[in-house]
This record gives C-alpha cells, structure tokens and sequence, in this order.
C-alpha cells in the first residue's frame, strides 16, 4: 500500500527490539559484538548474509539507519548518509567526489561556511571554484571549463535573502557537460522542495534546523544515488568519520514525525507575517518567495511547494536602525539559529556572514539593513504585534 509523505515521516524506518517498544529504542554503543571470529571476519568481508550488518557505530548504528531511511524515503532518494553538522554534510558532499585539478560552479549568495569551503579550504586541494549570480542561466553556462567542471553547487533558498536558482535549468546544464548539480536545501526543507525531483543528484541539509526544529541537537544529511554513495561517499564516510551521534539520530528522527504538521504552521505564519510587513512605512522590502513581489515568485511556484519559512526584510536606515528593531523585540528571540518552533531574529551582516567582508557582503546583495527572520509555532497574530511595534522605535 503506497504511503503518503505524513505518513512516512511517523511509521519508515522503524526497527523494534525483541521487547515491542512503540518509540524506537536508542542504541548507546560504539560497537558490536560477534558470534565468532568467523562471523566478525564475514562480516568485515561483507559475505552475503552479513551484509548490513553492524561492526562500528562510525560505519553504521541502529539508531542512525532508522533516521537515515526515514529521510531517504521522505526525499525519494536511493541512498542517504547521516552527519554530525549540518556543514559536515556540505562537506563531505564535495570531498568525497572531488580531485586535484577539479573545478566547481557555485552561487554566489550561500551561507558563509559554505562559502569557506569554496573560497578557502577547496583550493588549498588544488580544486578550482568559480562564484556566479545564482538567476543568470548564461552564467552557470559562461563559467564551464570543458573537461574539468565537476559539479554545480547551490543554496535555493539562499542564505539570507531568500534568493532562488532554477534547480531544473541548472541540473540541465550542468548533466550537458557530466556535472554533477549539488542543492543544500536546509532553508526549505522537504516538505518545501524536493530537489532530486527537479534533477538534481545530490541533496544537502542541516538536520539542525527544520529537522530537530527545537533548538536541541546537531545533525546532517546527505542524499543521493546508491552509485554515488556506494563508490564515493560511503569511503568517504567511513574514513574521514563525519558520522552523526546516536543520540542525536535518534532525536531527529523524532522529529520527522511532527516535521510536516510544523513547517506546515511556519509557512503559514510566514506568509502572514511578509504580507504585513510588505504595508509598514519602516520596511523598505521584504523578501520572501511567497510573495508576488518576489523577483523569482514564478520560479518558487513552480519548484516550491510554499514560500518557506523564512523571510528577510530590509528597514528604513541601516545598521542602527535594524538594531534599534531587534532590540525591541519581546517575543522574537534574536538568534542565528533557524527553522526552530520559537520565532528568530538575527541581522546577517554582524552574525551569519560577517565573515564575508564587505566586498563579499555587497556581492551576496546583504546590507546593513537586512534582517532575516525564522518564524515559529506561535500564533501569527502574536508575532505580528511584537514586529510592528518593533517597527515604531
């Protein structure tokens, strides 16, 4: 019987104890025990019968898989790979595929740790990266180089400002020249948008955010083919040990249950929120795909399922001025943290990205004005007050 999405999230992935628990036990161990020293050389051998089968929590852990196959059937993927970060995810997504002399297309507004990945440490590897506007098709195509132009990577929504690339147009582009097309989704999540429908090959997330959606643990994700797991990043993960704790895999998967009545809510408020904010003299422009004023609104109504649960919003003034909001707030948080149940608030420029510079600051179109908002569980009505009044010092 085909399940839906709500029902997946609840029910997937499950693996009972002996004793019938209805939540799945939590597996606390580094290691396995064998039967005999000829099961344990079996099963290192992977001889059929042993095959998935435990030797290591670094390599694989029951708690682990339950949250890795829940994810993957939630995503539609043949494989997925469960890290410690959200940034281990990135990571090792490029690593474990990438070689001397390689070179990457990516956009241009992405988190600032993905940007350090790009800027800094993947040319110290001898690999090339090449930094394009995320909407402008002919510069995806203008940066190929023939021959040693390996992956296309991108942030859609982007970090902060909300920024869309077509996941299906650059797919295309970059499969015409064996590319692989790399999303980090963490700003829609699953339930927003599922990039592998779109074309691409392999997904990225911080299960930090949406995931866990509490504020409680660290967590990643990789998704992808069984090929590209199976002849890169299973090696990758194994060896270099970016593995997510079981107690954290156990929590996010948890958390799936409730994920898509949760992001469901925030989305609602979301939109509610930017419709307000949109009328109020002290906003010069939000940002949030949801909106028909979005410059990309028809791209996010083909890709996205909503306009997500973040916004962005730039006030009248600068830095001073977008201080002088966050520190009246009363009920929004001020946090760089996102996709949780309470609503945050944080200013990109000082937090999230003030590592970039001014020079990268003014490339990713991020003022001094600009706020990026999370939205919460809480009432829309609730959130809306505490913002407007904000807006009057």
């Amino acid at each position: 019987m085909a399940r839906t999405p709500q029902t997946r999230l609840i029910h997937e992935g499950s693996q009972r104890s002996h004793y019938g628990e209805t939540a799945e036990p939590i597996y606390l161990t580094s290691g396995f025990v064998y039967d005999s020293a000829e099961q344990a050389e079996a099963r290192f051998r992977g001889d059929e019968g042993e095959q998935g089968k435990f030797i290591y929590s670094r390599y694989g852990n029951p708690s682990i898989q339950v949250f890795e196959e829940r994810l993957r059937l939630l995503e539609g993927a043949q494989a997925c790979v469960a890290t410690g970060s959200g940034m281990s995810a990135m990571a090792a997504s490029l690593l474990c595929y990438l070689r001397a002399g390689d070179h990457v297309v990516a956009s241009t507004v992405l988190f600032s740790s993905c940007l350090q990945i790009l800027q800094t440490y993947l040319p110290r590897f001898g690999i090339d990266v090449t930094l394009v506007d995320g909407a402008d098709l002919k510069a995806w195509e203008a940066a190929i180089r023939p021959g040693k132009t390996k992956v296309f990577f991108c942030e859609t929504p982007a970090n902060p400002t909300l920024a869309l690339v077509d996941i299906a147009a650059v797919a295309n582009i970059a499969h015409g020249v064996a590319a692989l097309m790399i999303v980090d989704n963490a700003f829609a999540c699953p339930i927003v948008q599922k990039p592998l429908d779109l074309g691409a090959d392999v997904v990225t997330y911080s299960a930090t955010k949406h995931m866990d959606g509490q504020g409680r643990c660290m967590g990643g994700a990789v998704l992808c083919a069984e090929e590209f797991y199976r002849d890169h990043l299973q090696p990758y993960h194994r060896h270099m040990g970016p593995h997510m704790s079981p107690f954290n895999a156990w929590s996010l998967a948890k958390s799936l249950e409730t994920l898509d009545l949760r992001v469901t809510r925030m989305c609602e408020n979301a939109l509610q929120i930017a419709q307000t904010l949109e009328k109020s003299p002290r906003i010069r422009r939000v940002l949030y795909p949801g909106l028909k004023s979005h410059p990309q609104y028809d791209l996010a109504q083909r890709q996205m399922q909503s306009g997500g649960s973040l916004l962005a919003f730039e006030v009248e003034g600068g830095k001073q001025e977008a201080f002088a909001l966050l520190n009246h707030l009363k009920l929004i948080l001020i946090s760089n943290n996102l996709g949780d149940s309470k609503s945050l608030a944080t200013h990109p420029a000082t937090t999230t990205h003030q590592t970039l510079g001014e020079d990268g600051r003014a490339a990713a179109h991020i003022s001094d004005a600009l706020i990026r908002l999370s939205v919460g569980l809480e009432n829309s009505e609730d959130l809306i007050a505490d913002l407007l009044t904000a807006c009057r010092f």
